[in-house]
């Protein structure tokens, strides 16, 4: 009998249905990935295994069952019996997940009080039993710990100790590893794996086909509230018999797409030759409550270049993406911008140097509309009024946007118009370098596609140079020239991309490139 199964799951909000006649099957220490784009409604039909589909919904199905049990007929007391005894539940963003206020081990804690009947004094040895179980070093310690005190794979681990407390048949992990550095993506993946070897069954959700690759006996490709392929992970991540499946195959940033466009898979056109040099940083440090953040770091930038930064959290690789930007100012050592020394309080030198962040939506007034966000940025570069229309609609041009964006708010624009809007606004005063700081991560692979094309595209056209700041390293190798990579706040190693990833000299390095997650893998 199947752990799991769906048959004809429909869910509509309103009059919008954005699951439309699901069906899977799930057996016992089976791994099935839903993976698809925001929207697709992957999330949606997780969540509905567990009775949080959300207010409004209406959901209907010929058949949805549990070990045998019919969850069409459940309320919500018995949806509460179940959640966290029978099927555990691992979020993608632990420290929004976690009760920012309580101790991890009490939060734990909570899914024992609630599904054994164990004293107070076992519950809390089991809370210590489960950190170890999934890899947290001083588990005493670490459960005396608040959120925000921990890494972001020491949270994730503590996510999952809390889905398992209960010994649940099911684990729905929904987008487990986005956001997190590559080795520490890959020690959830060999927990995920461990769990699935002692014979439950996993359900994850993710947009990322690589890391699915590792894990998954079967994949179900989802779009628009449908399955559009379903099959053993090999056969449907080798040979994808639907156009949709081979567009996200071909959209993943690698070794081998280096060279080529991945929105379009069309080959690419010729790179302009590194110009002068930009930015010069030599032997910044900077220290933070007596401890070192960077140490001794230097590196030079040049025109129509892209200089990669990876390392993973901690590493000091935004410390040194804040010296370089102005907004953090180096105990020791200088940046030197076109020459002439940069502190980050030159109004000319500001201009020149510019960012794109992770979440635009976050760094945008939701008040203003596109045409204000620019004209904004136009108005610090000294471009007269009269001109920044005009102006603001060549820079929506340069990006692939249009005069009929100007008047909508970042609300009203996808994620991937958002980024766009923010790389136009960091063009805005003609600057020689932009900071680019996880511009992609939070993009799904098509639109992240289109971004890094166009990254690619405005270099080609203006010359401008990017530090270019990543946890994925299939992203810096298809987009960077150099990579500087950095541990403790050092670099430990840095030149061209082909040399380090192909041949990565230092230990840190080859543990890295050992950790990226390869479709061969599949």
């Amino acid at each position: 009998m199947s752990v799991v199964k769906v048959d004809d799951l429909r869910v509509a909000f309103g009059a919008a249905q954005v699951v439309r006649g699901v069906s899977f099957e799930i057996e016992a220490g089976e791994c099935l990935a839903l993976v698809g784009e925001s929207g697709s409604g992957k999330s949606v039909t997780a969540r509905t295994l567990v009775g949080l589909t959300g207010e409004g919904a209406r959901v209907s199905a010929a058949a949805l069952s549990f070990a045998g049990q019919d969850l069409t007929a459940l309320r919500e007391r018995g949806w509460r019996r179940l959640r966290g005894s029978r099927i555990g539940f691992v979020l993608q963003d632990a420290l929004v997940s976690l009760d920012p206020l309580r101790k991890v081990g009490k939060e734990i804690e909570e899914v024992l009080a609630a599904h054994t009947a164990l004293s107070g004094a076992a519950r809390r040895a089991r809370v210590h039993e489960l950190l170890a179980s999934v890899g947290v070093p001083e588990p005493e310690l670490r459960a005396g710990q608040l959120p925000h005190e921990l890494s972001g794979g020491l949270r994730q681990r503590a996510l999952i100790a809390a889905a398992i407390a209960g010994d649940p048949h099911l684990v729905i992990a929904d987008e487990p590893t986005t956001a997190l550095d590559v080795t520490v993506q890959a020690q959830i993946l060999d927990l995920l794996a461990g769990l699935k070897a002692q014979g439950r069954s996993l359900l994850v959700i993710s947009h990322d086909l690589a890391v699915v690759a590792r894990l998954a006996d079967r994949v179900a490709v989802m779009k628009d509230g449908r399955i559009v392929e379903h099959g053993p992970t090999a056969q449907v991540l080798g040979t994808p018999a639907h156009d949709y499946t081979r567009r996200l195959l071909r959209a993943i940033p690698a070794e081998h797409t280096k060279g080529t466009r991945l929105s379009d898979a069309a080959p690419a056109a010729p790179r302009r030759d590194p110009g002068e040099v930009v930015v010069r940083a030599e032997g910044l440090g900077k220290s933070f409550g007596g401890r070192a953040a960077v140490r001794e770091v230097s590196f030079e930038l040049r025109a129509a270049e892209t200089l990669g930064i990876v390392g993973e959290s901690g590493s000091g690789k935004t410390t040194t993406a804040r010296i370089a930007l102005g907004l953090t100012r180096p105990d020791t050592g200088t940046v030197d911008v076109r020459g002439k020394a940069w502190t980050g309080r030159d109004p000319a030198l500001r201009r020149d140097v510019q960012v794109v962040y992770q979440d635009p939506l976050a760094s945008f007034d939701p008040r203003y509309t596109v045409a204000k966000v620019l004209a904004e940025a136009l108005s610090v570069a000294g471009v007269p009024r009269g001109e920044r229309r005009a102006r603001s609609v060549e820079l929506l041009e340069l990006v692939g946007l249009g005069a009929e964006h100007l008047d909508r708010r970042p609300l009203r624009l996808s994620g991937g118009q958002r980024q766009r809007v923010a790389i136009a606004r960091a063009l805005a005063p003609r600057p020689s370098v932009i900071v680019c700081d996880e511009p992609v991560s939070a993009l799904d692979v098509s639109v992240q596609a289109q971004v890094l094309d166009l990254l690619e595209d405005v270099q080609r056209e203006t010359g401008v140079a990017y530090l270019f700041i990543s946890h994925d390293l299939g992203v810096v190798h298809h987009v960077c020239d150099r990579v500087l990579v950095m541990k403790d706040g050092r670099v430990v190693e840095e030149g061209p991309v082909e040399t380090v990833f192909r041949t990565p000299a230092h230990p840190y390095t080859k543990e890295l490139v050992a950790a990226i997650p390869r479709l061969a893998a599949a």
